[in-house]
């Protein structure tokens, strides 16, 4: 998993050094981490058991937003108590794996995201990204899995207030 893009190994080094302080202050403060990892799943699974997320007590807990990676990267995930998020990818018809990932994600760890401004479900695959297309995402979802939209739409928001606790309910 090689996407040094022209970075040096030190310029890696420091990004895995600001991974470990920020889950470290995430712990700290009782915030759960929110992860991007993008071909670096190894590292970034890795540095999060060494820093104790697979362990019991105090963890930091968090998501995989904008999830892309494979099945493996998923149930590793999962297996450290981690929510996973899906983005409009989960709506492009090449996304085969992704589509099977959306399959085995629990209903109690499922979430759903736009990552607005990019990233467009289809049918606005291409235009600019808004949060309204998040229905799209649901609703590929429901689809892959066999649910109502409502059903997705009740899951996914009820994860979101689990996993942001001190976020108040309603407007």
């Amino acid at each position: 998993e090689d996407r040094k893009g022209g970075r040096s190994i030190a310029d890696l080094e420091w990004q895995r050094t600001r991974f470990r302080t920020h889950i470290r202050a995430a712990r700290a403060c009782a915030k759960p981490l929110v992860i991007h990892t993008r071909s670096a799943s190894n590292d970034t699974l890795a540095i999060l058991r060494e820093e104790g997320e697979d362990g019991a007590g105090n963890r930091a807990g968090g998501v995989f937003h904008c999830f892309t990676e494979s099945m493996a990267v998923a149930r590793a995930a999962l297996d450290l108590g981690y929510y996973i998020s899906f983005s409009g990818i989960v709506t492009f018809k090449n996304a085969r794996e992704l589509h099977e990932v959306a399959t085995l994600v629990p209903d109690d760890r499922l979430l759903i995201e736009t990552d607005s401004p990019y990233l467009a479900p289809v049918p606005y695959r291409g235009k600019t990204n808004e949060p309204a297309y998040v229905r799209q995402v649901a609703a590929q979802i429901a689809e892959l899995r066999g649910l109502s939209l409502e059903a997705v739409a009740e899951a996914s928001t009820n994860n979101f207030f689990t996993l942001f606790a001190k976020v108040p309910r309603g407007r």
